[in-house]
């Protein structure tokens, strides 16, 4: 069996949302593990945990029970929060590389040491239209910033945007709402000052859902053992909309 990879996915999304990066790696030789995120996905809709250190702690006890080692983490969006918190909360005894992708560190709302943040009443109105029509508000987002939909409509795909929708919804509702505090207002700033392994920071320009100025490069510097790879043109959403580049990309990391 070939060095595991463990993905990580994003809000409020589940497993699924890495089918194209299984179905790859899993063709190169590799193992391909990927949860789905209490509350999201098929892992019971529990009311309470919807924070990063039970997401890193539920992590670990994925790795612990499936006892992988040297293992590669891969984690897009809130993923990758997820996958920079548990490496630093739990260390670095069974992992080899990171990358994160779309990633909300190091922080997502706008602060006095943060300024280039998203005001947190963006992060207020999420949850006050999730709360009002969730399925409403999750067919938008994916009809329009996720994907960059919204800009580039002749590159519109219902089937993302349905099987975006499909993943949302299998997930419960609490998980989502409370899931937008964990990802926009915890502060990774000290847990990527603490990760040593070699990490690859992959980040759009155009990202409309966790701004570049904000994140990646922030990130890459952060980061002891950084590097920073930057896309014109592709949106939050990349993994799936530009699987070929991505993969690609990750694939060169993996083997460099």
């Amino acid at each position: 069996m070939g060095q595991s990879i463990v993905f990580s996915h994003g809000w409020p999304l589940s497993s699924d949302d890495w089918d194209a990066q299984m179905l790859f790696f899993v063709g190169e030789g590799y193992r391909v593990v990927a949860h789905d995120r209490r509350g999201h996905g098929r892992s019971t809709q529990v009311g309470d945990g919807h924070g990063m250190d039970h997401y890193a702690d539920d992590l670990r006890a994925v790795v612990e029970q499936l006892d992988l080692r040297d293992a590669i983490h891969v984690g897009h969006s809130t993923g990758g929060g997820e996958v920079v918190h548990y490496i630093a909360r739990h260390g670095e005894d069974r992992v080899s590389k990171a990358a994160i992708i779309s990633a909300v560190p190091p922080l997502m709302v706008q602060t006095d040491a943060n300024p280039d943040g998203l005001p947190k009443k963006v992060f207020d109105d999420f949850q006050a239209e999730l709360a009002a029509n969730r399925a409403g508000f999750y067919r938008a987002v994916a009809a329009g910033p996720f994907y960059n939909y919204d800009r580039e409509p002749d590159k519109f795909s219902e089937s993302n945007v349905q099987n975006w929708w499909r993943q949302g919804m299998m997930g419960g509702a609490k998980a989502g709402y409370d899931g937008i505090v964990a990802f926009s207002q915890t502060d990774f700033t000290e847990d990527l000052k603490k990760i040593r392994v070699p990490v690859l920071v992959m980040h759009s320009e155009d990202d409309q859902i966790v701004p570049y100025v904000a994140s990646g490069p922030r990130s890459a510097e952060l980061l002891p053992n950084g590097t920073l790879k930057t896309y014109q043109g592709f949106p939050h959403g990349m993994p799936t909309t530009e699987h070929e580049t991505i993969n690609a990309d990750l694939l060169e990391f993996l083997r460099s």
